[in-house]
């Protein structure tokens, strides 16, 4: 399927902040979840602050304060969260096409999640290449904001904020969790995208039943890739729908 680039929006930073506030739904309570997981495994305000600007890795984030609490050696610490990270493999090579000449963009990556990518694996081929550098720049950075916003509020006010309102404690780890079905439920319009996402969804289910929650996402994400790039539907035959 071919985009046509649409005319440069005025302001491209503007424009990609714009477009990324939905993001914040999800971000934000996952971000004050992390803050207050934190505070519990003792670490101080500011030391959950500065993991998140530092690391910016959410699932990763849990796991490291979660294996720092726990007394975990170091370098465990580090092989795991590395294996949880291997999925960015997979995101760089779908958005090097769309990557103008900058000398920026090795910092931007750092700024780079599930949800940015996915965001700007669909914007960027629509935006002419004078717009991409300022486009993921507004989207990236107040993403990247809010998850720092977020984790300050829950490691400061996220006791008080369970006291008040003790439901919070249940919705917010839900939080990521809908925001990528919504990213990901319109591929399933497309058969080539519906089965490497159900061999990716699926393995990941088995990976948690048995126990390997860790192993499961770099592993589902590994083979629904492979899956996506090896399976061709024949259109001449389906009616077309492979893209």
């Amino acid at each position: 399927m071919t985009l046509q680039a649409t005319s440069s929006p005025p302001r491209p930073w503007l424009t990609g902040v714009r477009e990324a506030i939905p993001l914040l739904g999800g971000y934000v309570p996952v971000a004050i979840s992390f803050g207050l997981v934190a505070i519990q495994a003792s670490f101080s305000p500011w030391e959950a602050v500065i993991i998140s600007v530092l690391f910016y890795a959410g699932a990763s984030q849990f796991l490291f304060v979660g294996m720092i609490a726990g007394g975990a050696p170091l370098w465990l610490v580090v092989v795991m969260t590395t294996l949880i990270n291997l999925r960015h493999v997979v995101y760089a090579p779908n958005l090097a096409p769309w990557l103008t000449a900058s000398r920026w963009w090795p910092w931007l990556m750092h700024t780079l999640t599930d949800q940015v990518f996915a965001l700007a694996h669909h914007r960027l081929p629509q935006l002419p290449e004078s717009a991409r550098l300022g486009w993921f720049t507004g989207a990236a950075l107040l993403a990247w904001a809010s998850w720092v916003a977020g984790t300050a509020l829950g490691a400061i006010a996220g006791d008080w904020l369970m006291a008040q309102w003790p439901l919070l404690g249940k919705i917010l780890p839900f939080a990521l969790p809908a925001l990528f079905l919504v990213l990901v439920m319109p591929r399933f319009t497309c058969r080539r995208w519906s089965l490497a996402l159900g061999i990716s969804i699926l393995l990941a289910m088995l990976c948690t039943l048995a126990g390997f929650t860790n192993l499961g996402i770099p592993l589902a994400a590994a083979c629904g890739a492979l899956c996506f790039y090896v399976v061709r539907f024949d259109t001449r035959t389906t009616g077309g729908g492979d893209e």
